[in-house]
């Protein structure tokens, strides 16, 4: 699983969004990289927020809101992602619940999303809808950069801002297997990566909401360290950090 990190830049609905800035700072950034595309891809995330009750709560504190997010991206055709609050936890005050992921093949992924959108409409409501319809990558050096606007198209159309993931394809410990390394071994290799492409990122001097060391990020290559993960984990650690910078609290 490749190590990665995702940066979201909001704009104005009136304004252009930051696309074109941040193509002309990676040429100038990185003059020795022959900045041409070598692909597109895309996303769509749809995000869902449990409905209040009708009955005030029984203590003074209001209700954490719970979450489900749908998230389908075309580097990983073969799967979709869902992730979704942890019922009954209480996490410290301040803070949002726990998330779990799950990953579900599309045409499950499809009819999951009418099944809660029709069937459990008074439980979870639809609050939007994203899509990055066109985006673009680039290889600049050891990194894999995508690109793309960020378009609303639910409940109402609008263009929300640029995303960029940053993917490290350098040499990697998580890449080359799983013999030998311990969990330490793992955290090490993150936070040693999540330096290098925040180095990246600071080298295009653009301000940006972050998203590498989310809660959650690793878990599924720990669990293949202990033998009880899944095979077909690709991608789970970027999905979790387009959903963190994509929720937007609605």
């Amino acid at each position: 699983m490749p190590i990665t990190g995702v940066y979201f830049i909001p704009s104005n609905p009136n304004a252009s969004t930051a696309l074109p800035q941040i193509t002309e700072r990676l040429r100038t950034a990185f003059p020795d990289e022959e900045l041409t595309p070598i692909g597109r891809w895309g996303l769509e995330q749809k995000l869902l927020r449990d409905t209040p009750g009708l009955i005030p709560p029984q203590n003074t504190k209001p209700p954490i809101p719970r979450y489900m997010q749908f998230l389908s991206l075309t580097h990983y055709p073969t799967h979709g992602f869902v992730y979704t609050s942890e019922p009954e936890k209480e996490p410290p005050t301040g803070q949002p619940l726990p998330m779990v992921m799950t990953v579900i093949p599309p045409p499950a992924y499809a009819t999951l999303f009418k099944h809660f959108t029709y069937a459990c409409q008074p439980f979870w409501t639809h609050r939007l809808t994203l899509a990055v319809p066109n985006g673009v990558v680039y290889d600049v050096g050891d990194f894999r950069v995508r690109l793309g606007d960020v378009r609303q198209t639910f409940p109402t159309a609008r263009v929300r801002g640029t995303v960029v993931e940053i993917e490290w394809r350098g040499p990697s410990v998580v890449e080359g297997g799983f013999a030998g390394i311990q969990e330490e071994d793992v955290d090490a290799e993150y936070a040693a990566t999540a330096e290098l492409i925040r180095e990246f990122w600071g080298r295009l001097g653009i301000q940006g909401r972050e998203a590498i060391l989310v809660p959650g990020v690793g878990k599924e290559v720990k669990d293949r360290l202990k033998g009880n993960g899944e095979e077909d984990f690709a991608g789970t650690d970027v999905a979790r950090q387009f959903m963190e910078v994509l929720r937007f609290n609605r």
